[in-house]
């Protein structure tokens, strides 16, 4: 590890980067953290006990290692972090097609989240959803309605599903969905890994009028565990402009309108 400078860094600064070294690490021992920020093993010690207090990490033999609420924080972020720049991308093109007065069904994806962070800038929208953090993103905006659709919330994503959460589904009728993807084959297939969500997903698309897929250029051409859908049933895959050129013209060839940045086929109809 890498000596933190200068020595005096304050707890609060402290613990974060605490925190960030057992994030990359899985865990810490208290020797490799004095070391790291030049202060003695009884501070550590002290800062260790105080994070413990709050829920932050759990004391091991001889250091820690994250507690699960904020193991699973981290890990939620940086999904949120990757592909930042194409999920901008595929979320500009998203907001395009939709109009003021409109119901938008959205996921619990990641990609879905950087949509609906845009969708401020459209008057009179009720957003439909499964997502805690696109409920709490848009929550206060004015001229936007959010329905948290109800269901179980899943340990390991912060979302919900199950049966109540299909139940709900089956009663909406929006105006246009957006679906995010684990993976999408070239043949224009659309994977989910976990089939309960792959089933609720499918549902989903049925509630609404008009669908897209809304994945970034890592997610084509793979596979995942539960194929649920095929996106030459909906309205299109918006995808962002690192998507390879082969790709693009298979999935094409197979039916699908791929919508880029540099595409002219986002009409909003």
């Amino acid at each position: 590890m890498n000596k933190q400078s200068p020595s005096n860094t304050s707890f609060q600064s402290r613990r974060e980067q605490i925190l960030q070294l057992i994030q990359q690490q899985g865990e810490c021992s208290i020797d490799a953290l004095a070391s790291t920020f030049d202060v003695s093993g009884m501070t550590i010690r002290r800062d260790l006990q105080d994070m413990v207090n709050d829920g932050q990490v759990i004391r091991t033999h001889g250091g820690a290692t994250l507690a699960p609420k904020v193991s699973f924080e981290f890990r939620f972020l940086e999904r949120v972090h990757q592909q930042s720049k194409e999920k901008e991308e595929i979320a500009l093109q998203a907001v395009s097609l939709i109009r003021p007065g409109q119901t938008v069904l959205l996921d619990s994806s990641t990609t879905t989240l950087v949509i609906a962070r845009k969708l401020i800038s459209i008057p009179d929208v009720t957003v439909v959803t499964t997502s805690l953090p696109i409920a709490s993103e848009l929550y206060g905006q004015p001229g936007i309605t959010v329905m948290l659709l109800g269901g179980v919330l899943r340990s390991d994503s912060p979302d919900l599903t199950g049966a109540l959460t299909e139940n709900c589904l089956e009663q909406i009728c929006a105006d246009i969905a957006f679906i995010g993807a684990d993976a999408i084959d070239l043949s224009g297939h659309v994977y989910n890994i976990n089939p309960e969500i792959g089933r609720m997903l499918k549902k989903m698309a049925a509630s609404a009028s008009r669908v897209y897929a809304v994945a970034d250029h890592t997610k084509i051409g793979t596979h995942a565990l539960m194929r649920f859908a095929r996106i030459t049933d909906w309205l299109g895959l918006i995808t962002d402009s690192g998507v390879n050129r082969k790709a693009a013209s298979q999935l094409r060839r197979a039916g699908v309108n791929l919508i880029t940045p540099s595409s002219n086929k986002s009409s909003p109809n």
